[in-house]
């Protein structure tokens, strides 16, 4: 006899416990985009604030703020580099040459890489 999803052997159903909690509920999707710098502050659990970046132009490599000319590739998915959208592990080029994101900056507001010899 095969199962089908969300039955019981028997064939009942499963019923779920309860209902998701806020804290549990996932917040709207952010994505990076290269382009002018736009901001946006989140209020989180506690009561803090959280820096999110929507759209920016500039990458911390070495300590310098250095500006992103074009986004040249993207490993996880290689749609993501035709829409200019910033991920960590992106390649992008700037005048120093390539080099990759090593942060998350939906999350921390910023974008920091290392350069990457060709």
């Amino acid at each position: 006899m095969a199962t089908r999803k969300g039955r019981k052997k028997t064939g009942g159903k499963y019923v779920k416990r309860r209902k998701k909690k806020a804290y549990e509920a996932k917040g709207q999707k952010r994505i990076v985009k290269l382009g002018e710098e736009k901001r946006k502050t989140l209020r989180i659990r506690g009561g803090n604030k959280k820096p999110v970046l929507l759209k920016s132009k500039f990458i911390n490599v070495n300590h310098k703020k250095i500006e992103i000319k074009n986004v040249l590739e993207t490993p996880s998915n290689r749609f993501l580099a035709r829409q200019n959208i910033l991920t960590k592990g992106t390649i992008v080029e700037t005048e120093l040459g390539k080099v990759k994101i090593t942060n998350r900056p939906s999350q921390e507001g910023m974008i920091n890489g290392i350069l990457i010899k060709e």
